[in-house]
């Protein structure tokens, strides 16, 4: 039976369980579906009235963490409220018609070759993907996309070999088989303290439990990863080091010097999350941990999400037992979206996109710093990035509440959250609104709405 350790510092003991609750969840103690104990059973176990888990369960039930049926019992739900990230969006949202905006979905904004689709698709079938566009892929294919992608690392500022890369369906399919491969049910796993939902997904999966560290504005802290490692025992660090998300950091010259020489001296594996990579003009951090490093890289934020093209890098040790895991959760991928990658990467296309889209990306930075500065203590020193994290007034649910009511959709910090401490940050998207009109717009209704504190950048 779960039995929660209650925070001794939240003096009302029903919070108490919701959060301890709260925290399971979070850390992957407790998965969807899970039975909790019956109320009376809970009740004995931590010497209170049944009461208290009755309005313990009742307010943890209004937080969409657990629910009941009769016959059933109580049980943990599916986390619906991350999963409305991957949800579609409305067609109608994001208009000036409308007057409501989407500044949750972080995507790439639409590049003005996309306009021309049609003839991008064609052009890959008959230069490329042909009679096999439609079959599994071929060994010759695969050798071609392995090579791809060492020359998009390459450009990244990262010579590898070809045999040292499994592509896949994209990063999010990396990351699962990565952990699958590393970790077993019950590992804890060492990620920055707010993270993304993603991860959080993967660790409720495979039953592993997340262990936030500390960060600031120069990334992680390494005397908070130090701390954890020695009392966690963890082996496998996630970690995504340029352009943060949510945060929006980047991991400073500095700190990027300490984490590798702590990988090194305690001798774990590191989990690279790069997809952001190519936007911040720095090299990943596995530049520096060769024999310790599991890079994921993908064209999902820079070029173009709907490829779903991605792939992993790391020494023979590490990959081979990824490649079989890779193939085990999705067998292949579809030729037609390789070969059209693999054509963009090798004829400059690829590059010639994200170069674009950091462009975009600083013109609607440059944007909102010229709304957002007159609030107060920002701090715009940072890599321009594609989402913003809001330190905000009061409630996280008022405020994300507020700004829908008023037409503008953002994300509660709460779903990044790896530990049960308030986020006290939402994130908005700068890059989710067709035009940067529409962006300017958007950013003046968050304004007006009152709910950002001064301390726009405090982790």
């Amino acid at each position: 039976m779960w039995k929660p350790e209650l925070n001794p510092a939240t003096k009302t003991k029903y919070l108490a369980i919701v959060e301890a609750i709260s925290t399971a969840i979070q850390q992957g103690e407790l998965l969807a579906g899970d039975r909790l104990p019956t109320h009376r059973d809970l009740a004995w176990e931590l010497k209170v009235n049944v009461s208290t888990v009755s309005q313990a369960y009742k307010e943890a039930t209004k937080r969409h963490l657990i629910g009941g049926e009769i016959g059933r019992g109580t049980y943990v739900l599916a986390t619906s409220r991350e999963a409305e990230l991957f949800a579609l969006k409305d067609s109608g949202q994001d208009t000036v018609a409308s007057k409501s905006f989407d500044l949750s979905t972080n995507i790439p904004v639409v590049h003005p070759d996309d306009h021309n689709a049609r003839g991008l698709l064609i052009q890959a079938l008959e230069k490329g993907a042909g009679s096999q566009a439609f079959s599994y892929h071929s060994p010759d294919l695969l050798t071609r996309t392995r090579f791809a992608a060492s020359q998009w690392l390459s450009w990244r500022g990262y010579e590898v070999k070809p045999s040292d890369i499994v592509p896949c369906a994209g990063g999010q399919q990396a990351l699962l088989a990565s952990l699958l491969a590393l970790c077993e049910a019950g590992d804890k796993v060492l990620v920055e303290k707010f993270t993304f939902p993603g991860m959080k997904a993967i660790a409720r999966q495979l039953r592993l439990k997340l262990v936030g560290i500390e960060c600031d504005q120069d990334g992680m802290r390494p005397a908070a990863l130090e701390k954890a490692l020695d009392t966690s025992g963890a082996k496998v660090l996630v970690i995504n080091p340029n352009i943060n998300n949510p945060t929006g950091f980047t991991t400073s010259s500095q700190r990027r010097s300490d984490i590798v020489g702590i990988i090194k001296q305690r001798d774990i594996i590191v989990i690279e999350d790069d997809v952001y990579g190519p936007l911040s003009g720095n090299k990943p951090l596995a530049v520096h941990l060769p024999d310790h490093a599991v890079l994921i890289s993908s064209l999902s934020k820079s070029v173009a999400p709907g490829l779903r093209y991605g792939f992993i890098n790391g020494c023979q040790r590490l990959i081979k037992p990824i490649d079989a895991e890779v193939h085990a959760t999705n067998w292949t991928m579809s030729p037609f979206m390789i070969e059209l990658a693999n054509m963009w990467i090798l004829e400059g296309r690829a590059f010639a996109r994200a170069d674009w889209q950091r462009h975009e990306i600083e013109a609607r930075w440059g944007l909102a710093k010229s709304r957002l500065k007159k609030l107060g203590a920002v701090n715009w020193e940072k890599t321009p990035c594609p989402h913003l994290w809001l330190a905000i007034f009061g409630s996280v649910d008022t405020a994300v509440n507020k700004l829908r009511d008023a037409g503008i959709e953002v994300v509660s910090g709460e779903l990044f959250a790896s530990t049960s401490q308030p986020a006290g940050h939402i994130r908005i998207c700068l890059t989710a609104p067709e035009s940067r009109s529409l962006l300017s717009q958007a950013i003046d209704k968050v304004i007006e709405c009152n709910v950002l504190s001064n301390s726009l950048y405090s982790i």
